[in-house]
């Protein structure tokens, strides 16, 4: 989320409008306020499970600040069809691994048990399919010998940072089409 903000300046087709969390404890809060980014918590524990009643409270913060595109970032709660079907082909998100390649979790781990010679990161377009929709683009990173899901997933975090903010730029400039990363 840092590295989206810190690249949306001079000629970026895209201004930061708001950072929401479900998760008022959320580092990216403090640091988005610090930015002179708006930002909203919409915690999903007092719904009680409620996925409908917890998206109809996270969207109203979206559509207040007037959000163009929604970009998803350590948001670890998997959205209603209903809910994405509002922001079609608005909303990106990060992924770690190299779609569609091990959806889901616990990727890094996945891709060394599989005896992978790369892994890597996917940033896409949401579907109400997980981790399903259109790829805009990939970084890939070698897998090493000795490697750990931890060591891989730090190598992989690097080119997150690289991608994500390279994917929105193009993307809100009009550019879909998949770009991949050395």
């Amino acid at each position: 989320m840092v590295s989206l903000l810190d690249s949306m300046t001079d000629d970026h087709p895209a201004r930061p409008c708001l950072v929401l969390s479900n998760n008022a404890d959320a580092g990216g809060l403090t640091k988005a306020g610090a930015a002179g980014v708006a930002t909203a918590v919409v915690d999903h524990r007092p719904f009680n499970g409620d996925r409908a009643a917890f998206e109809a409270e996270l969207v109203k913060p979206i559509f207040d600040a007037g959000a163009d595109i929604v970009c998803l970032a350590g948001f670890m709660r998997v959205l209603t069809a209903g809910f994405v079907s509002q922001f079609e082909g608005r909303m990106l998100n990060i992924h770690p691994s190299l779609l569609p390649k091990y959806k889901g979790l616990h990727t890094h781990a996945r891709a060394l048990e599989a005896g992978d010679s790369e892994h890597g990161c996917t940033v896409h377009e949401v579907t109400p399919l997980l981790d399903d929709g259109p790829i805009l683009g990939q970084a890939r990173v070698p897998i090493l010998a000795g490697d750990t899901p931890d060591n891989l997933a730090a190598r992989v975090l690097v080119q997150e940072h690289r991608l994500y903010p390279a994917v929105l730029r193009r993307f809100a400039a009009g550019e879909t089409s998949p770009v991949t990363l050395p």
